[in-house]
């Protein structure tokens, strides 16, 4: 447990023998670290907070400490970057006194918030971050109480605290047990190609790593901070989560390495598993790096869970095990010059043999005068007689003993140049050598030859190799140690790669120059009785190298399975990955105990796969991922230009993280086409899992720059022009209504714009509230989040605007006008309708509808009003069999025809069938206007069928006049609601007596038709049809004719309003005109005798009752079991005066209808016949 003090100083007033005392800054025991710091990287496990007391010392009033134990909060999806500046924590707060000075009294009220800069001061300069989980695997639990303890502060500089962990972690299995054999395999000069292709890759992502890790402070946690922090929690958590695992991975290949090199160089006969044939030998050997993989990892798990404070103690032995190796290799070199080492490669013809179970590369030999076989003799042939049956290509051909060292003087380097690539089960062979040729025998994989284990090309050897250059976020990882990291992150990890740069490179001509071709490409040393091939050229002995490899690869694997766990506990408790948030909680020291499980089932994935030049390729795709992503960063943000972002180390620039970023790809490609794509499929599926579920973090990211600058340049793009008809969408403002606690009234209304958008086009949902901003702030900013909520369950993707306005007009009025930016503007108003108008006592709920459809129709925007909108399918929800019914009335731009295809592009609606309905006019051939419909519609590629219907002019009906003056009565009761309260109780009265005196004579007068026999009963009377002459009587729709009145709306107000004539064949009218004569005169004395009322009636108001009752009678008896029914909405009067009746006709107009929506179009065509 690490603790942390803080020396708080206490005011003296009213203690006796002390004067006042100004408050002085908070002073931090920390030796030159601040009470900032100290709060910003609390390390985990408990901490210390304390508490002010006053303690009276010979009258002095000094400060102490006190001390409470809280344990710290992880994985609580919150990741806070703590900060020195403003907005502190609350211990900071509670430690500050008041200001009490009076040059700086116009600022003393923001003391809270805005520190002064004389007080900050100590605690900028001092900032630092300490590493996370660093010191409490130092300190032992105490048993009594809080040992007060305080934290050092960081104190490595380059060279131990980048430097040499970097060298230690790029330099390691690879160098020992590969590189010799990819030198032999590859050539000297695609040896070459390969290793500056991949130091190029790592030095370039080294130099975009300095720019990002010296812009800010890089608190512990390293790549994966820098990654998060740099291009957003869903690229930082895929990356994390990659380099995470090839961290893990490469742990499974460091302790195969050691594997390797204990059963192949150190106590070969401690295997498990035999081989009796020749062909199991490859089975047997993985089976026994199977075994002893799996006991080495669990006894490296086993000190890591004990202690990591070994495991940092060893490390520095495990170094000096690589120096030491190295060196000797070179000391080896420079020995060979003057003196080779005797390691003799036996060859039959040009073929090298394993020489492990003979000890002379003799056919025969003579032994007292006499001529034996030798034991090689008996390899080849049936028996060890001189005249026994033997191999073909072994008679054939004569043994030769060629040196396998033949020194740095020798020459062997032309011979090495060039590549040697062969196929699975082939022969090593010198070619230089002759041999006579021999057929191929079935028997020839029994015999003792060096064969390829594997076929070799230079895209595998390239993928085997790159995880030697790994390594080069060592120092990063490490930057809570370092006393300035910013100076030291990239000047040691560059010095790192170039120091084991200059060695591969090296080490890749020293060994062609050195050894004999044969021998570099015999992988296990079998030609040189099992020794390392690189410990054959060291000095003074093979077991120097045999040894340090050992350890390296030892320590490389415990700093794996330390460093990878920690890596996940970092990912777990940023909270971005919800299903690891398990894998942040550990012991009560912070060892991550539950995230080294999880480390070591990965790590024996890759143990049980049991092949290193398997395993190779995985850790380097994963590795590749990350160094692709931090060259990304810093491409971006230098691209970007943001404000933030000021790296200290300038030798940097985007084209060469762009180079970086494309090495890191075609390395990825070229080793492995196939890994390349599954760990690009791992990244993407762990980003979309955070974009969908992880939780919302503003970290500041580049990404976020990134696609603010697109919508941008997009945005400036789209106000060039108006969108063409052809891409022409409904980008709707959906005007929701909240009830009193700031829940949404209808969030279907936000299912059907999600049904209606598809997820495409802008959707922006509004709402106002009544007052100002200054009073309703809290609930604007509840409004808005119950709203978003409301969207997310309805998965409704758009923008939450509310708006706090004096009144609930002009914040409608505000929004219908300035909502959106720039070329994103709504073009379509959803809302609902009112359906509680006629029991609201304030007039304001249906006149401020009606200006709502006013400002549409001004602002050139198409309307949409959903009529029972509860009652609209959800999301969840799939319609059967069913309809969608359009009625087609006046020509609106399209949109009665393009929003059922909308609609039906979502599964809720996918299965309705689409119909259209239009209204014959007067003197049009319904017939011919069918078969035009049909080809309009075949044009617009729509699937409907159709239908025309005519509506005939006939006698207005009775019912029409008692609504109209039920409706008149209505508007006048509303008009009375200004007077007293009294005098309006009385008015009703009056006015519902009226009424009543009126229906009653409605009833007798029924009567008296009905006996008479000259008309209908009472419920037929709506739908008589006697014919009237057709310029006087001619059903009026309150619509608009077509889009050109839109442009026209506020041209004159005393124009006549036109009439639309319905479909009547000549034949009827003159026949009814014929009946009309002989009974005119008779019905309309009866009619006004028997209602005397309705002569004071407004006649405009009696033929738009008409028409809404005709036009509802029509739509009802089509369209009554439809899902849906879209139909034109009539604009309101251009006369304000008639405002209240307007209403009432819509309601008419819409009776015995479930789900209707009324759509009022935009004056523009939303949908074209042309591609």
């Amino acid at each position: 447990m690490s603790d942390r003090f803080v020396v708080v100083p206490v005011e003296s007033e009213g203690v006796p023998g002390r004067g006042s005392v100004d408050p002085a800054p908070v002073v931090d025991t920390v030796p030159g670290a601040a009470a900032a710091a100290a709060a910003a990287c609390e390390p985990p496990g408990e901490e210390f907070q304390p508490q002010q007391k006053q303690q009276e010392e010979d009258g002095v009033v000094v400060p102490i400490l006190e001390y409470n134990r809280e344990p710290n909060k992880y994985g609580d999806g919150v990741p806070k970057e703590n900060s020195p500046f403003i907005n502190n924590t609350d211990i900071d707060k509670a430690n500050s006194n008041s200001y009490d000075g009076t040059n700086m009294a116009l600022f003393e009220e923001e003391m809270d918030s805005n520190p002064m800069v004389s007080s900050l001061l100590n605690k900028l300069a001092n900032y630092t971050n300490l590493t996370q989980g660093a010191h409490e695997h130092e300190e032992a639990d105490e048993d009594e109480g809080a040992k007060k303890k305080t934290i050092k502060s960081p104190q490595m500089g380059t060279f131990m605290g980048v430097y040499l962990p970097c060298l230690q972690n790029i330099l390691g299995v690879i160098l020992f047990l590969r590189l010799t054999w990819i030198v032999g395999t590859a050539g000297i000069l695609e040896s070459l190609a390969i290793v500056g292709l991949c130091c190029s890759c790592t030095m370039l992502t080294a130099i975009s790593m300095s720019a990002v890790a010296t812009n800010g402070v890089v608190p512990a946690g390293g790549s994966y901070y820098m990654i998060s922090r740099s291009l957003g929690p869903e690229f930082g958590g895929a990356v994390g989560l990659c380099f995470y695992l090839g961290t893990t991975f490469a742990g499974s290949m460091y302790i195969l390495g050691t594997i390797e090199i204990l059963l192949t160089y150190i106590v070969p006969k401690a295997a498990i598993f035999v081989a009796e044939r020749k062909e199991d030998e490859v089975d047997v050997l993985l089976n026994n790096m199977r075994v002893y993989g799996t006991c080495c990892l669990a006894l490296m798990s086993l000190v890591v869970f004990v202690g990591v404070k070994y495991v940092n103690k060893l490390a520095l032995v495990f170094l000096a095990c690589v120096i030491l190796s190295i060196l000797s290799i070179y000391a080896g070199v420079i020995k060979s010059a003057f003196e080779t080492p005797d390691f003799p490669v036996c060859m039959l013809g040009n073929r090298t043999l394993h020489n492990q179970k003979f000890d002379k590369c003799l056919k025969t030999e003579v032994i007292d005068n006499m001529t034996v076989s030798t034991e090689l003799w008996r390899l080849f042939c049936d028996s060890a007689e001189l005249n026994a049956t033997c191999n073909e290509y072994f008679t054939n051909n004569n043994l030769t003993e060629v040196q396998g060292i033949p020194g740095l003087t020798s020459g062997v380097i032309s011979e090495n140049m060039w590549s040697a690539y062969a196929p699975l089960g082939m022969t090593v062979e010198d070619k230089k050598l002759s041999a006579a040729p021999a057929p191929e025998s079935p028997q020839d994989v029994y015999m003792p030859y060096v064969v390829n284990d594997i076929t070799t090309f230079f895209t595998l050897l390239v993928g085997i190799y790159f995880p030697s250059v790994t390594g080069i976020m060592a120092g990063s990882n490490r930057s809570g140690d370092l006393r300035d990291a910013q100076k030291s992150i990239p000047i040691g990890t560059i010095l790192a790669i170039a120091t084991t740069s200059f060695i591969y490179v090296t080490c890749v001509v020293l060994f062609g120059a050195c050894i004999e071709g044969v021998l570099l490409r015999d992988k296990f040393g079998d030609s040189v009785k099992g020794n390392l091939v690189i410990g054959t050229l060291s000095w003074p002995s093979p077991w120097v190298i045999v040894i340090g490899s050992f350890f390296s690869c030892c320590g490389a694997g415990l700093q794996s399975l330390t460093g990878a766990p920690r890596l996940l506990q970092a990912i777990a408790r940023d909270g971005i990955v919800p299903f690891l948030q398990v894998f942040g909680h550990g012991k009560a020291n912070g060892e991550p105990t539950w995230a080294l499980l999880l480390t070591g089932a990965i790590c024996e994935i890759g143990i049980l796969i049991a092949s290193l030049d398997s395993v190779a390729p995985i850790l380097s795709m994963f590795f590749l991922m990350c160094y692709l992503f931090v060259n990304l960063a810093c491409a971006v943000q230098t691209l970007l230009r943001t404000p933030n972002w000021r790296p200290r180390f300038k030798y940097y620039h985007w084209t060469l993280s762009f180079l970086g970023m494309s090495l890191c790809l075609a390395i990825m490609f070229i080793s492995s086409w196939y890994y390349a794509i599954v760990a690009m499929v791992i990244a993407g599926c762990i980003y979309k899992y955070i974009e969908y579920r992880g939780a919302e973090k503003e970290w500041g990211d580049g990404i976020r720059g990134l696609s603010l600058n697109a919508a941008r340049y997009a945005l400036i793009r789209l106000e060039d022009a108006p969108p063409h008809t052809k891409n022409w969408r409904p980008q709707v403002l959906v005007l929701q209504n909240l009830d009193s606690d700031q829940g949404v009234k209808h969030p279907r209304l936000l299912s059907f714009t999600t049904q209606l958008k598809a997820g495409k086009g802008l959707t922006i949902v509004a709402n106002v509230l009544e007052g100002t901003y200054l009073t309703k702030d809290a609930e604007a900013k509840k409004a808005e989040q119950n709203i978003k909520v409301c969207m997310s369950a309805e998965r409704t993707k758009g923008f939450c605007h509310v708006v706090v306005s004096s009144n609930l007009r002009d914040g409608v009025s505000h929004l219908i006008q300035s909502a959106g930016l720039g070329g994103m503007r709504h073009n379509t108003v959803l809302m609902a309708w009112p359906g509680t108008w006629k029991q609201a006592n304030d007039p304001q709920s249906w006149k401020n509808f009606i200006e709502t459809i006013r400002e549409t129709t001004a602002t050139h925007h198409a309307l949409l009003v959903a009529k029972n909108v509860d009652s609209f399918p959800s999301n969840q929800e799939r319609l059967g069999e069913g309809t969608i019914d359009v009625w087609w009335v006046v020509h609106d731009g399209g949109m009665l025809m393009l929003l059922p295809f909308l609609l039906r592009q979502h599964k809720v609606w996918r299965k309705c069938k689409m119909r259209i309905f239009t209204v014959a006019q007067m003197d049009d051939n319904s017939i011919q206007m069918k078969k035009d419909l049909q080809m309009f519609l075949y044009h617009l590629r729509l699937n409907a069928e159709v239908e025309v219907v005519e509506m005939h002019d006939n006698d207005i009906s009775a019912f029409t006049y008692e609504k109209t003056l039920v409706m008149e009565q209505r508007s006048q009761m509303l008009r009375q609601m200004q007077l007293s309260r009294a005098e309006r109780e009385r008015e009703i009265q009056s006015i519902t007596d009226e009424s009543r005196s009126s229906i009653r004579r409605k009833h007798q007068a029924a009567a008296a038709e009905s006996s008479s026999g000259q008309s209908q009963s009472g419920s037929q009377s709506r739908h008589s049809s006697t014919a009237e002459d057709n310029q006087e009587d001619e059903a009026q729709l309150i619509h608009d004719r077509n889009t050109a009145s839109h442009a026209t709306i506020n041209d004159k107000a005393d124009v006549a309003p036109e009439r639309v004539h319905m479909t009547w064949t000549k034949e009827k009218l003159f026949s009814e005109r014929r009946n009309r004569e002989c009974n005119a005169n008779v019905a309309v004395r009866d009619l006004f005798n028997m209602k005397p009322e309705w002569e004071s009636l407004n006649q405009s108001n009696v033929r738009r009752m008409h028409t809404a009752v005709k036009l509802n009678e029509v739509v009802v008896n089509k369209s009554q079991g439809a899902h849906l029914v879209l139909l034109n909405m009539p604009g309101p009067p251009k006369n304000r005066g008639g405002d209240e009746n307007y209403m009432e006709f819509l309601e008419v107009l819409l009776e015995g209808l479930n789900r209707v929506l009324l759509v009022r179009g935009g004056g523009q065509e939303v949908i074209t016949i042309y591609s």
